[in-house]
């Protein structure tokens, strides 16, 4: 994601050993040792949301990705369906996600994010339209907040690793809550269809990208339109109130680019957040973006797969490429060609890809714990691929779950051998 990644996201135990300079007293010494003890004793691992299945794999942040658990992220899902199948309301929005963006399957596991101690991860559930937080120790349910409207998409945890936003597709809001509590610590109105969220390293801002109306057919040029108001939304992470709009149609436009979707999809910002990169709709590539002088600097178009049908209503939910990351050096852009069957590593000051390297419908694109392997979600496969910043090789893949989407850092007790499916 961002620059300071997912993995600076989520990695939470660094804060767990940072004191206020202050007097050392008994008191303060004993807190410091503690939570010392408590950054030692967790473990980064990478958390892997199979969508359809509603398990979430946890495997090794790096070198080899050994499995090390699986969790069950719908453990009440007979309360959740005995609520829908009571609601004629709810239960139309929970077929119209199966039958759409669900390509015929419910989504039961979109994004994770664990808590700073490590104890509980927080899932969104978009069938379910809402917020979990599961123990990792028992599998239990902590708490559950239903988000506004019918669906939960993307998530994001603030750098300190204490609060957690999430995009209410339906409703075109963004909740902001406490990851511990789940108490809603805030909100703020976004374009039509948000879906990436993004804190800003400092914490102080949040960007939201609208992605608009994805499952409709109309996805000619000419038609548009139709997909509704989309543009990037800038919030205080304060206040929560709104900074500024930031309309990618306007900026394509002075390019020449009328023709070209300004969905933004998968964002990740450069590492002094000067640059953001990010994707949009049916386009194979990738935009930069200044800040600074705010406008579209670069385009990267991308190759596309011989065997990719130029018919853009099969593209998934209209993302050709949908998946994005970036090196912890900032000289490596890895990209997911989602329908072209692909990732690539890119050079960032030159923009020339690596040789392709094949995979089945890839979602996602994040870092590995270690900082040297982009990690992408096959879902085409069930599995994980692991590709080499710095040769732009393959390393290795690994089974999971079906469905794999969302891919994100996190933390476990040293012991955690998981929950079960």
């Amino acid at each position: 994601m961002p620059a300071f990644r997912s993995r600076h996201l989520c990695s939470v135990a660094a804060a767990l050993v940072l004191t206020v300079a202050a007097p050392a007293t008994a008191a303060t010494a004993a807190s410091t040792d503690a939570d010392a003890s408590t950054a030692a004793a967790l473990r980064e691992v990478l958390f892997v949301g199979n969508n359809w299945e509603g398990t979430a794999d946890v495997v090794k942040s790096s070198g080899d990705f050994a499995k090390v658990g699986r969790i069950n992220v719908i453990p009440d899902k007979a309360a959740r369906m005995a609520e829908i199948n009571a609601d004629p309301i709810k239960w139309i929005y929970f077929m119209a996600i199966r039958n759409g963006v669900g390509e015929g399957h419910d989504q039961f596991a979109d994004d994770m994010y664990t808590t700073p101690d490590g104890a509980s991860v927080v899932v969104s559930r978009p069938s379910f339209a809402d917020v979990v937080s599961i123990d990792l120790a028992t599998g239990n349910i902590n708490w559950r907040f239903p988000v506004s409207g019918y669906r939960s998409d993307h998530m994001a945890v603030s750098p300190d690793g204490k609060r957690v936003a999430v995009s209410a597709s339906i409703s075109n809001t963004v909740h902001v809550l406490d990851i511990v509590t789940g108490k809603q610590l805030g909100s703020f109105k976004t374009g039509d269809k948000p879906h990436e969220n993004i804190f800003t390293k400092d914490g102080k801002y949040i960007y939201n990208m609208a992605i608009g109306d994805v499952n409709t057919s109309q996805d000619a040029p000419w038609q548009d339109f139709t997909k509704g108001d989309r543009h990037i939304t800038v919030v205080d992470a304060t206040t929560y109130k709104q900074v500024k709009i930031i309309d990618m149609r306007q900026r394509l436009d002075a390019i020449g680019l009328t023709d070209y979707s300004d969905a933004v999809r998968p964002a990740v910002f450069s590492p002094d957040e000067s640059k953001l990169y990010f994707q949009v709709s049916f386009f194979n590539g990738f935009f930069e973006y200044d800040l600074a002088s705010d406008r579209i600097t670069r385009t990267k178009t991308l190759p596309k797969n011989p065997a990719t049908s130029d018919d853009r209503t099969t593209f998934v939910n209209d993302s050709r490429h949908h998946g994005l990351s970036m090196s912890p050096d900032g000289a490596k852009l890895c990209v997911a060609g989602t329908m072209d069957d692909y990732a690539t590593v890119v050079d960032r000051a030159t923009l020339q890809e690596d040789p392709l390297v094949s995979a089945s419908k890839p979602y996602w694109a994040t870092v590995s714990g270690d900082g040297k392997d982009c990690v992408i979600s096959e879902s085409g496969a069930d599995q994980i691929t692991a590709i080499d910043f710095a040769t732009g090789q393959k390393v290795l893949s690994v089974p999971v779950g079906d469905h794999p989407q969302r891919i994100r850092l996190g933390h476990v007790a040293a012991n955690w051998t998981g929950t079960g499916s």
